[in-house]
């Protein structure tokens, strides 16, 4: 695989490197001239085939919780990709992609529209980042120190610092939200179970008290969620604090009748009601603690990822129109070309996770995962994550839904954060951290 030349230097794995060094303001000055506000090139590509950037999809004044409409209905598709014509493609698909035409290619395939750099955020958050550039650092991997309320790294230097900025992205001050997931079987069967969830993010809090990131025990975000179905699951709670580098957890299980301290919830462990589906470290992408990895930053590249998919969370897509046998309905996704970074993290010798090797692909508009390739300790491929971009218009902000897990080697898959049936995010709640007391959380699950 081709990747553009590195303007930045020092593309190298993060192992003994203590303490990272922050940018120069000569460097943090190119924010908002020829790189965006958040460090994506501004200029388009070569061809013409990725435009400019000039400010992604303008705010909405909407004060209440709302399904998208697709901003983009007369947008036609420019080809589609199938296993008759991958090949022509190869270059720009990621090795997860790839897998998935060899696997299902007699359904599998990605139609391709024109791109539109959607990204943007407030004006506010822009400053924010201009700042973090210059006065945020990265002790290790985990330890981040001097960050404030924006991505803590738009210029980046390595890996971590790129898993960082996706860790810390701007989603508002809060939300409440309904999060339906599926465990797909190779038949086509499938079990449904549906979420409440209450998140907090302190850090990135434009509207209030905010954190500033200036110790390890600083929370970034509160997290707490109550499965509603099915039956078996019904009433268990999951609440977490996200800390600089660790992560404190309770789970309320209704049998106890009463709530315990978790088990690690920064790796490899099964997240509650997903059947081991997915890992703690795989929500919302990636979540989790750096320690057992190492990160590598291999470069820029041009990709075909999945973004603007609008049309699947429209209100009124019933999502037996979403989930199909081996794959989502493809039909619905929208595809782009868009430039990526490439992050790959390999496992550290003494260390253990269920995933020896994983290559993290991030769009450079929003700094989120996309996509990821995850192998097992053996070198093979084992499970593809799959992120479809949308903007919370807004906000605005950018995130993915709904996210979709291939497990290559079972023949099934797990999908999550359907919401199109449901009532749509609500990020005008107003959360006290009083409410996401372990203390309270008892009473909260026996009311």
């Amino acid at each position: 695989m081709r990747y553009t030349p590195m303007i930045l230097a020092g593309a190298l794995s993060l192992a003994a490197q203590p303490l990272l060094a922050k940018v120069s303001p000569e460097e943090a000055a190119k924010l908002g001239k020829e790189l965006t506000p958040i460090g994506a090139e501004r200029a388009g590509n070569a061809d013409g085939t990725i435009p400019e950037w000039t400010g992604g999809l303008p705010a909405l004044d909407i004060d209440e919780p709302t399904h998208w409409e697709d901003p983009f209905p007369d947008d036609k598709v420019l080809f589609t990709i199938t296993k008759d014509n991958v090949d022509q493609y190869k270059d720009k698909l990621t090795v997860g992609h790839l897998a998935l035409f060899n696997a299902y290619g007699d359904t599998y395939k990605m139609n391709v529209y024109k791109t539109r750099r959607s990204s943007g955020f407030p004006e506010e958050y822009y400053e924010y980042t201009k700042k973090n550039a210059t006065n945020a650092s990265l002790e290790g991997t985990d330890l981040l120190l001097g960050a404030e309320v924006g991505f803590p790294f738009p210029i980046p230097k390595n890996g971590a610092e790129v898993i960082w900025n996706h860790r810390l992205k701007y989603r508002g001050k809060a939300i409440q939200r309904f999060n339906n997931q599926f465990i797909v079987l190779p038949d086509g069967s499938y079990t449904q179970s549906t979420l409440r969830e209450d998140v907090l993010f302190p850090y990135a809090n434009l509207s209030g008290d905010h954190t500033v990131i200036d110790d390890k025990d600083d929370v970034t975000i509160y997290y707490v969620a109550e499965i509603l179905s099915p039956p078996r699951n019904a009433g268990l709670f999951l609440m977490a604090w996200e800390h600089v580098d660790y992560r404190s957890a309770w789970l309320y299980p209704p049998a106890l009748r009463r709530v315990r301290r978790a088990p690690s919830v920064a790796y490899d462990n099964p997240y509650e009601g997903t059947d081991g589906n997915q890992f703690y470290d795989q929500v919302d992408m990636y979540n989790g603690a750096l320690d057992r990895f190492t990160w590598k930053l291999v470069g820029k590249k041009e990709m075909y990822i999945p973004v603007n998919s609008f049309r699947m969370n429209e209100a009124g897509v019933k999502y037996d129109d979403v989930i199909g046998k081996s794959h989502i309905n493809q039909d619905l996704p929208r595809y782009e070309l868009r430039r990526v970074w490439v992050v790959e993290s390999d496992l550290k010798e003494g260390t253990t996770h269920k995933f020896g090797k994983r290559r993290f692909y991030v769009d450079e508009d929003s700094w989120n995962v996309v996509a990821v390739d995850c192998y097992d300790t053996r070198g093979n491929l084992w499970k593809v994550q799959e992120g479809h971009l949308i903007v919370e218009r807004n906000l605005p902000a950018s995130t993915t839904v709904p996210e979709v897990i291939y497990d290559l080697q079972a023949r099934s898959y797990f999908a999550t954060a359907l919401r199109s049936e449901d009532e749509p995010n609500n990020p005008f709640v107003d959360y006290d951290t009083r409410f996401f007391d372990p203390r309270e959380l008892k009473r909260r699950a026996t009311r």
